[in-house]
């Protein structure tokens, strides 16, 4: 069995732990905090939350044994990877956490060697240009497909 627990620091008596077992993941934090709390995944249904982290690479951030963040990556892990739905909970914010998390998910051990790193992000650029992250070139145009309604949708579906 692979051992799950990838990066432990302890600060101020608290013991802070990066996991990537998924049987641990508080599943009600994570999907409030998306569903609720970001503006990225605002109204995401926890069923498409729970496919999401199916099919994904999942990393729990915990202390003393309580998740207090999450980050997902959706990777080959080969050639690319995709780095979402970042966060610490507000109450632990600003204590580098975010940055310990990024650092134990940029480590694992599948994802070394991939030629690209992905994320978008609103307001963090800050932390994710202290873990390496850098803007895109200038002949690199991103791109993207959105459906606004989409979590409307699986809500609608939801209720008939």
């Amino acid at each position: 069995m692979t051992q799950s627990v990838i990066a432990r620091r302890t600060a101020g008596g608290v013991s802070y732990e990066v996991d990537t077992a998924k049987d641990r993941l508080d599943i009600g934090l994570i999907h409030h905090f998306l569903s609720r709390c970001s503006h990225w995944a605002l109204r995401i249904p926890r069923e498409t939350l729970e496919r999401a982290i199916a099919h994904s690479l999942c990393f729990g951030l915990y202390a003393d044994g309580r998740q207090i963040g999450f980050a997902r990556v959706v990777s080959d892990e080969a050639t690319y990877a995709y780095l979402s739905d970042v966060f610490v909970v507000a109450e632990h914010r600003n204590s580098g956490l975010g940055q310990f998390l990024i650092e134990g998910v940029l480590a694992h051990e599948p994802l070394q060697g991939l030629r690209l790193w992905q994320l978008v992000t609103r307001d963090a650029a800050s932390l994710y240009r202290r873990c390496g992250f850098t803007d895109l070139a200038p002949c690199r145009t991103y791109l993207h497909r959105f459906d606004p309604d989409a979590y409307a949708a699986a809500e609608q579906d939801a209720a008939d």
